[in-house]
């Protein structure tokens, strides 16, 4: 450990706060509270960990605290961290995700709506819908049932709603407030569970519009109840105290966190909600940082929630109004074993699926491995060149461990030695560059090395490999087709391509390989063509210097979005209005010509 961070150890106060564990560059890896800042922070360091912890570990190379009074406002405190720095290592609601509500509006006439956020806005919220779905279809069977007002605002004459008795039509006809009270005080026992007495309704009056051979709409009023049943079915387990609650249950296996939430309304069980994530410390203290998040800045928050036993929940009680519970037995106990019961089929399911890949992913590389008669190629390193012309030549590398891309070891590289387009070449000073350093620094080399070329290519990596640097390792080359498809697979010296089934899992490993370092390759090239040409440009301009071109690329980064810019955006670059009228007169201009240019080719 540094001496630094042993230093500030030593100097850590024993009082509640927030800690941010940072990386190399300054990065916030990680956020967490604690009782006393002096124990928690410092066990991170001591003591053996789980091989997530211990990755973590690895990378802190400073941190930060911030003290509080209370263990509640360090919780207030992470959460609102976590949402502003987004660490990588926090259990967290990434996505902001709220689910909908149906909304009944307080206004003259009142309106059924579907909304995301719940405000203190008066009017009357049911919910969460964990499925928009289920959102909507409750919605329309609200309005085939309660003619409230459709359109945001009155039209000048009654709409197409008011002719199929979906409207009341307020625009034309006087309503008395009575009849909203009573449609609303209907939806309001409809959506808390009181829909029973609505069928009973329905089944009354289709009886009766039988009796009285209107047989059309008895048949309609039939397709009505059986829609309610559909949409209500799933509101199967009822408690009988009608409490709003939000149950919680979780599993964690294998670096897994699964969450469960069973939402309880008018003591229905009308949703559930399941999330499954990584998790980097012990999974009780991340389940309640997840649950703690749930409930931050949220409005709709339920009379009670119940959470499993042996969960730290005192700093989460303090901060909500619903009241916290733990239960030990009866009902509730049996809805939270329920809940974790859930989340542990739901957990395991997961990591069946993940096996499954696995299994798939990994019989692709043993595959390869005996078709090329080597050693099971765990680690695959893809190299392949791009240019226009021979025009920024540029070469990329992507890594693929166990049938798997490992993005965060992908390489680019910009040609240096060869001019023109010389893919051979550009081919032997990559495979230099790269394998050089490797033997230098002493690390592990590929178990397979993929060319994407031809018998050129090929032998240009193993002249390289095998003569320069005194490398053993495998190599193949994937030729394709006329129609840009991975069609022979050259192996070494073998003067024949390697017969490979194209159905095989083998063979689509080596086409993902290919795809994946072609378009890796391609963007790079791109994006260095865009620079260098609006290098070149910037070059041409009186009174840019480098300086004013550095601030200019990281600012625009190319032609087209210079070409679009005003003269304003370059004062924030210290550049006067006359210089910028000067740069856009240019660029406008050398735009101008290669759109000449471009026509003239196509006539």
């Amino acid at each position: 450990m540094r001496q630094t961070l042993q230093d500030k150890l030593s100097l850590l106060p024993a009082k509640p706060g927030v800690y941010l564990m940072k990386g190399e560059a300054g990065e916030i890896l990680y956020v967490g509270k604690a009782k006393v800042l002096k124990n928690r922070v410092r066990s991170y360091f001591t003591g053996s960990h789980d091989r997530k912890t211990q990755i973590l570990v690895g990378n802190i190379a400073d941190f930060e605290y911030i003290v509080t009074d209370t263990v509640a406002e360090a919780l207030v405190l992470e959460c609102n961290l976590i949402k502003q720095h987004m660490p990588p290592y926090n259990i967290m609601l990434r996505d902001d995700k709220t689910y909908p509500y149906i909304k009944i509006t307080r206004e003259v006439h009142p309106r059924l709506q579907i909304v995301r956020r719940v405000k203190k806005d008066g009017a009357k919220y049911f919910g969460p819908y964990p499925s928009a779905f289920a959102a909507q279809a409750t919605k329309r069977l609200l309005d085939r049932l309660y003619p409230l007002r459709k359109c945001q605002t009155l039209k000048k004459q009654v709409c197409l709603y008011y002719h199929i008795n979906q409207c009341l039509a307020p625009c034309e006809f006087p309503v008395e407030q009575s009849t909203y009270q009573q449609m609303v005080k209907e939806i309001t026992q409809f959506l808390n569970g009181g829909h029973e007495a609505v069928v009973a309704d329905l089944r009354t009056k289709m009886e009766a519009a039988a009796e009285s051979l209107n047989f059309e709409r008895a048949k309609e009023l039939r397709d009505l109840i059986r829609h309610i049943g559909q949409v209500m079915e799933e509101q199967k387990i009822t408690t009988p105290d009608h409490v709003e609650r939000d149950v919680f249950g979780f599993a964690a296996e294998k670096g897994l966190l699964s969450v469960q939430v069973f939402y309880v309304r008018a003591g229905k069980l009308i949703a559930r909600s399941v999330n499954i994530m990584p998790h980097f410390g012990d999974p009780a203290e991340d389940f309640m940082s997840y649950v703690e998040q749930f409930y931050h800045e949220r409005a709709d928050v339920p009379k009670e929630v119940l959470l499993p036993e042996g969960v730290p929940c005192e700093a989460l009680a303090t901060i909500l109004t619903a009241k916290v519970n733990q239960p030990k037995r009866g009902q509730k106990r049996d809805l939270l074993n329920l809940a974790t019961q859930n989340a542990v089929q739901a957990l395991d399911e997961k990591l069946r699926l993940m096996e499954r890949n696995m299994d798939r992913t990994l019989g692709a590389v043993i595959e390869l491995g005996e078709l090329l008669a080597i050693n099971t190629p765990r680690r695959i390193e893809s190299f392949d060149n791009s240019n226009i012309q021979g025009a920024d030549p540029v070469a990329a590398m992507v890594v693929f461990i166990d049938g798997k891309p490992a993005k965060a070891e992908y390489r680019k590289y910009k040609i240096k030695s060869v001019v023109g387009p010389d893919d051979y070449n550009s081919m032997r000073e990559v495979l230099r560059r790269r394998y050089s350093r490797l033997l230098r620094e002493e690390k592990p080399l590929p178990d397979l090395i993929v060319i994407d070329g031809g018998r050129g290519q090929l032998n240009a990596a193993m002249d390289v490999l095998e003569n320069e640097l005194g490398i053993d390792v495998p190599v193949c080359s994937l030729v394709k087709d006329d129609r840009h498809r991975t069609s022979q697979l050259l192996f070494m010296d073998l003067e024949a391509p390697v017969h490979i089934n194209r159905h095989s899992q083998g063979f689509y490993l080596l086409e993902r390989i290919q795809d994946e370092v072609h378009r890796f390759a391609i963007t790079f090239h791109r994006q260095t063509h865009k620079k260098t040409g609006l290098v070149s440009l910037l070059d041409e301009i009186p009174g840019v210097g480098p300086q004013r071109r550095k601030a200019m690329l990281q600012h625009f980064g190319s032609i087209r979005a210079m070409v679009n810019a005003d003269v304003n955006e370059f004062r924030s670059l210290g550049i006067g209005e006359k210089l910028a009228e000067q740069i856009l007169e240019r660029v406008r201009q050398q735009q101008n010509q290669g759109r000449a240019s471009t026509i003239s080719q196509d006539q």
